[in-house]
């Protein structure tokens, strides 16, 4: 690998900007979902739960891909990324993406909800393939002390996706009109089908200067794989034990439920199977660690309890992060948060993901390397700038942001937990987990704006949580980093789980959508509690992560 930090620093800066296109897509994609959660929810007469499935069939996909990847490396001694390089990995992973915007817009004009199902889990599966080859490769396009701060980066332009991923994709189905929920069935869906032909046509064209780009080196490495038998034969068992819960799942959708007492049987028994579903990977987890706790023998990087630990933790942070907005559109609906039609949601989807792009903005300020005085005066600007072009891309698009200005005080808390965590990783993931933990009570326990603001909170102390957790779970790993950062990779399937759990708390009518948001709130409190372990966990392995990588999120 080291053809890649050999060159120029000017080179290696003009091939990170041509790589973190990709970083834009994903961001753009899954942030969109927001918007098309409450519509097709009116457009196919879904409920809440079967409307959290276009986060299932994307966010899955993440997972299925990784698994898959590790499965040829491991059980195989393929390592289909180190085959191809890091850079050709990529190319096939966009023109993956082009075909699933292909089938997305063949299900479109069919009007066919699980044809819209597949199209995002295809371009979602190229995502997979991207981001597992993208992260490592973009660590490598500069010295090793940055390259944590260059996947930040990455993120804060990820985030600029998903800012505007919810106005974009509100416009192509609405335009500019407020349409009724009741009118939505009405709708036409031609401006859709044109913004997939555009995606499509946009992947492949990346795919093609990422092929062409003389800038990018080809990013091939030789693959050291230790066997892991055991960690494959627990991901198996996981996996058949996942496809068991959802199939009755998804026959429950087949169901007629037009009675008030058969649906009251299958919302309970949708809740209890995708308890199970829960159940299933928290269990699998917690067996593994004990048993390479006993016995570390044929476990791979699953023996290192910091990883099997962070495993969980990537899934719980997803879920929180994905969750929080994918159940945003039908809690604006109430009355008590404002009655919001499914045309009127976007600002606040949008603000929601851009809170994230605030915080990770704010988060790549170490990227420049500025002085420590310039470094906290900019703790304070970047964000109030990157507020401001949020604001900005909503107000273009012909959205009214007045309301949304008094959110400023929340960017200015995050202002404030930025400086006192001082870049260590693990202090900055306890810190804004129990800022997390207030925000969701806060918002739990009030009404309207108030609530409002701090649900969408979650976002700003969401914002940093990837590069801490995943810097803190492979910490100590030595030849195993590699295999570990597989093994997180695997665990985006957590918004693919917790969404459609929380979707389904909502359809109870003794919790509803308001409560059901005790689901983010749990989550936030697992990931405090895994910043204190894991860091006592490292101690012990004589790694004080917090002092010896401060530069760390």
């Amino acid at each position: 690998m080291s053809e890649l930090n050999s060159g120029r620093a000017s080179s290696n800066k003009g091939a990170l900007s041509t790589l973190i296109t990709v970083y834009f897509f994903w961001g753009f994609f899954a942030a969109g979902n927001g918007v098309f959660i409450p519509f097709c929810k009116q457009y196919f007469n879904l409920d809440q739960f079967q409307s959290q499935l276009i986060d299932f069939a994307f966010y899955l996909a993440y997972y299925v891909g990784a698994l898959l990847l590790y499965l040829l490396a491991s059980g195989f001694s393929y390592d289909v990324i180190a085959r191809l390089g890091y850079k050709k990995s990529i190319v096939f992973g966009l023109i993956f993406s082009a075909f699933g915007a292909g089938i997305m817009i063949l299900a479109v004009n069919a009007k066919t909800f699980p044809g819209m199902l597949l199209g995002w889990f295809t371009v979602a599966l190229g995502f997979s393939l991207q981001q597992t080859a993208a992260n490592p490769f973009t660590a490598m396009l500069g010295s090793p002390e940055t390259g944590a701060h260059r996947i930040t980066l990455g993120g804060g332009v990820n985030s600029f996706g998903t800012a505007i991923g919810p106005i974009v994709v509100a416009s192509a189905l609405f335009g500019v009109a407020k349409f009724d929920d009741s009118q939505i069935k009405t709708l036409g869906l031609d401006k859709v089908s044109m913004l997939y032909g555009l995606v499509c046509a946009l992947f492949v064209v990346v795919a093609v200067m990422f092929q062409m780009s003389k800038k990018l080196p080809d990013g091939k490495y030789t693959a050291v794989t230790e066997k892991s038998p055991k960690a494959i034969a627990a991901l198996l068992i996981m996996t058949l034990l996942l496809v068991a819960v959802f199939v009755p799942v998804f026959y429950s959708y087949t169901i007629d439920t037009t009675t008030e007492a058969m649906k009251q049987s299958v919302d309970m028994t949708r809740m209890k199977w995708l308890s199970l579903g829960l159940v299933s990977i928290v269990g699998t987890l917690l067996y593994s660690l004990t048993s390479a706790k006993k016995n570390p023998t044929g476990w791979g990087a699953m023996r290192y309890p910091q990883l099997v630990l962070g495993m969980l933790a990537i899934f719980t942070y997803v879920g929180v992060e994905v969750t929080i907005q994918s159940n945003l559109g039908e809690l604006l609906k109430q009355p008590d948060f404002g009655g919001f039609k499914s045309s009127e949601v976007a600002p606040y989807i949008s603000l929601y993901w851009g809170s994230l792009m605030i915080g990770r903005w704010t988060g790549s300020i170490k990227v420049f390397e500025p002085g420590d005085t310039l470094k906290n005066v900019l703790l304070f600007i970047v964000p109030l700038v990157a507020f401001g072009v949020v604001l900005a891309v909503n107000q273009v698009t012909g959205y009214e942001v007045g309301h949304l200005y008094a959110y400023v005080v929340c960017v200015a808390v995050q202002g404030i937990a930025f400086y006192v965590s001082k870049d260590k990783p693990a202090t900055t993931l306890i810190i804004f987990s129990v800022l997390g933990v207030a925000a969701m009570v806060v918002g739990l326990l009030t009404k309207g704006t108030i609530s409002t603001y701090a649900f969408l909170s979650g976002g700003l102390f969401c914002s940093i949580m990837w590069p801490s957790i995943f810097a803190l779970s492979i910490a100590g790993l030595g030849n195993l980093t590699s295999q570990g950062s597989a093994f997180l990779i695997m665990m985006i399937l957590g918004g693919a789980i917790i969404p459609p759990l929380q979707g389904k708390l909502a359809d109870l009518p003794a919790i509803g959508i308001h409560q059901s948001y005790w689901i983010p709130a749990i989550g936030f409190l697992y990931l405090a509690w895994f910043g204190m372990a894991v860091k006592k966990i490292l101690l012990k392995q004589g790694i004080n992560y917090d002092a010896d990588n401060g530069a760390g999120h």
